[in-house]
C-alpha cells in the first residue's frame, strides 16, 4: 500500500498502535474476569465492565479511523477478520449503551481480541517493515 503522504504514513502508524494499545488495556485489565458474573455482581465489577465498554468503543473508532485513512483498503487485505462486527460493536455501545450486553462484552474480550491483534500485528509488519 502507497501513502499520499508521509502524514497519512504517520497517522495509519499511530492508529495501528493505538490499537495494539487499546487490545493490551483490555486483555490487562480483564485478567482476573473468568465470567459475565464477575462484571455484574459487585460494584468493581460493574467498574470494570463500564471500562471495557470505553476501550471497545475507542478500539472501534480507531478501526473506523484507519478504515478512513486507508480510503477503505487495507482492512479488505484481511479478510478472515469481520471488520464490520469490529466496528459494528462501538457502535452499538456507543448509541445504545444501556442495552449493552455484558455477555458480548466478555465475548469480545474472550474471543476476539487475539484475531484483532494477529491482524493489526499483519499490518504493521505489511505497512512498516522493511
Amino acid at each position: 500500500m502507497e501513502f499520499e503522504s508521509t502524514e497519512q504514513m504517520q497517522m495509519v502508524y499511530e492508529t495501528l498502535n493505538n490499537i495494539s494499545l487499546a487490545i493490551t488495556r483490555l486483555e490487562e485489565r480483564s485478567l482476573n474476569i473468568h465470567s459475565v458474573d464477575d462484571y455484574l455482581l459487585s460494584p468493581s465489577g460493574m467498574e470494570k465492565l463500564d471500562a471495557a465498554c470505553m476501550v471497545i468503543i475507542a478500539l472501534g473508532e480507531a478501526v473506523k479511523t484507519l478504515d478512513k485513512l486507508t480510503e477503505k483498503k487495507l482492512l479488505p487485505t484481511y479478510p478472515s477478520l469481520d471488520w464490520k462486527k469490529v466496528m459494528g460493536a462501538r457502535d452499538i455501545m456507543a448509541h445504545h449503551y444501556f442495552e449493552v450486553d455484558a455477555d458480548e462484552v466478555f465475548s469480545i474480550i474472550k474471543n476476539d481480541l487475539e484475531p484483532l491483534k494477529q491482524a493489526i500485528d499483519y499490518f504493521k509488519k505489511q505497512l512498516f517493515t522493511e
